[in-house]
This record gives structure tokens, C-alpha cells and sequence, in this order.
């Protein structure tokens, strides 16, 4: 069986484990629209499905994924605005109320901008360029931890570069205006993925957490 026909199993499978036994979700979601309570913005990464990870339904999550989970600070000059246009769509037209950048370990976007990846004309030119939006991560964890092992310097920029895109986002006026407002929530999250361990950035003490609290109890809601 080739790839793509596991895929078209898998569409299979999901029509009857479900789609026939939510239809009467999956035909409201259709008929009224979408209303996410989260934008959450996540890598391209295979490993790190975002919906798998929250066990999310469908229509509760707005995601937007790209290379190394990184937001663009705000500008408009630009020709090609993939992710400020989902940030856009998200907060004015269906007003989430929770934005999530979501890191993961052993990314190759950031392991491509520790490396230097497009200097020596590597790739196509679209990669070195798109990671650069997390150069002040790279050039931080390279001052502050210098002597360290590439493994320490690649897991610290993959947490540094989620703390950059947050304050990027703080730089879309649409964005601050309604978290001053406190009508919308900023959270950075970590995933380990050999671990499987969840961890979420407290800006106050700039350092993350592990968000992991036992199994959930089955008589838990």
C-alpha cells in the first residue's frame, strides 16, 4: 500500500469513527461557521500536530503552521503576509480569545539558524531568510550560553525564539490594543518531544514550566 493510500484509509476511518458520529457537529460547524476560542501558531513539524497534542475538537482551534512556529513582527511593505493575515483573520474576524505560539524540541528551523543554514547557498532561498525572524533568539543564546553544547544552544533558542514571536505579536496594534484590553490572552508553550512534556513560558520570571499535572482523573469533567 502506498502513502497516499494510508491516507485515503485514514479518510476512512475518520468518516466512521468521526464524522458520522459527530455529523450533527460537523454540519453546524458547516452551516454557522467557525468560532475558535485559540489561535495557535505552530510548527510545520510532522512530530508536533497541534490538535493531536491538545486532543482538540474540530472548530476549536484556529491553527497557523510554519517553519520553526515564528511570527513576523508587524509590517506592511512586504509583498506576501501568510501568517500576519491569519493573525489578522483570527483576532478582528473571529475573535479568538487566546493566542499560543507552540515550540518544539529538535526543530529544524532553529537548528537551520543556529547553523547557518543559507550562507554558503544552501536550500532555495526561501528558508535562511523566513528563520531570520528568530535571529535575536540565535544571537542571545549564543552570548549568554557560549561555551555550551550545540544540544544546550539548540534547545535554549527553540525556547528563546517562542519568547521572541510573543513579543513580535505585542507589535501588531489589532493584538495589543485587545490584550491591554484584556480581552485576549498571549502564552508561549514548549512540547519535549521525547518526553511528552508540555511546558508554558511565565514572562514574569522568564523561564518555562511544566504545565503536566497527572493523569486526568476519569471523573473529572
Amino acid at each position: 500500500m502506498t502513502d497516499i493510500q494510508e491516507l485515503i484509509k485514514g479518510f476512512q476511518r475518520f468518516r466512521v469513527k468521526s464524522f458520522e458520529p459527530n455529523r450533527e457537529l460537523f454540519n453546524r460547524l458547516a452551516m454557522q461557521g467557525q468560532t475558535p476560542h485559540t489561535l495557535l501558531i505552530g510548527c510545520s513539524d510532522s512530530r508536533a500536530d497541534p490538535a493531536i497534542l491538545t486532543d482538540s475538537a474540530p472548530g476549536d482551534l484556529f491553527v497557523v503552521r510554519n517553519v520553526a512556529n515564528l511570527v513576523p513582527p508587524y509590517e506592511t511593505k512586504g509583498l506576501y503576509h501568510g501568517t500576519s493575515a491569519a493573525l489578522e483573520f483570527a483576532v478582528c474576524n473571529l475573535d479568538v480569545h487566546n493566542i499560543v505560539v507552540l515550540g518544539h524540541s529538535h526543530c529544524g528551523g532553529i537548528k537551520a539558524l543556529l547553523g547557518g543554514y543559507g550562507e554558503h547557498d544552501e536550500g532555495e532561498g526561501f528558508i535562511s531568510p523566513w528563520v531570520q525572524i528568530a535571529a535575536p533568539a540565535r544571537d542571545e543564546v549564543v552570548h549568554r550560553w557560549a561555551d555550551s553544547s550545540i544540544e544546550f544552544k539548540q534547545r535554549a533558542c527553540e525556547r528563546v525564539g517562542v519568547r521572541v514571536s510573543l513579543n513580535n505579536l505585542m507589535t501588531f496594534p489589532f493584538i495589543r490594543q485587545r490584550v491591554e484590553e484584556g480581552r485576549l490572552f498571549l502564552y508561549g508553550w514548549y512540547y519535549d518531544l521525547e518526553n511528552g512534556e508540555l511546558m508554558q513560558y511565565d514572562p514574569e520570571k522568564d523561564r518555562f514550566y511544566d504545565l503536566y499535572l497527572g493523569p486526568a482523573s476519569e471523573t473529572e469533567s
